[in-house]
């Protein structure tokens, strides 16, 4: 729930979550995105309010058109991609975003270097020093 929250909370929140979000809305169109200066995938500030389409690799625009297509049909809820990148494995999500109604709000994109997560074993449970 979101009661009095202010803009500069509101971005502080986004800014800490440990991972890259980015918004589409129900257009297509790009809002938002956190984590500007260190994303894997960096975008120009340009690109926000311009189609989606434009943010990808051109071999990679079918895939965020079906994505978007089930997304809108209601086919899909999520889809999720994993590559390997240098040398880091990075996991993607993508999530329909609707409201309490189930009419499709956008598409928010998460994006998330899991390489260290990948390397945790066993349990920590307490704090370092």
């Amino acid at each position: 729930m979101i009661e009095n929250l202010s803009k500069e909370q509101l971005e502080g929140i986004l800014e800490t979550i440990p991972v890259e979000l980015s918004f589409v809305d129900e257009n297509d169109l790009v809002k938002f995105w956190n984590k500007h200066e260190t994303r894997i995938f960096k975008r120009p500030v340009s690109v926000v309010g311009k189609s989606v389409q434009n943010c990808h690799p051109k071999q990679s625009v079918d895939k965020v058109n079906q994505i978007l297509s089930d997304f809108k049909g209601g086919k899909r809820d999520s889809a999720e991609f994993w590559i390997d990148l240098k040398d880091h494995k990075v996991y993607i999500r993508y999530f329909a975003v609707r409201n309490e109604a189930g009419k499709y709000l956008g598409t928010l994109e998460v994006t998330q270097d899991i390489t260290d997560v990948k390397k945790i074993e066993g349990e920590k449970r307490l704090l370092d020093g």
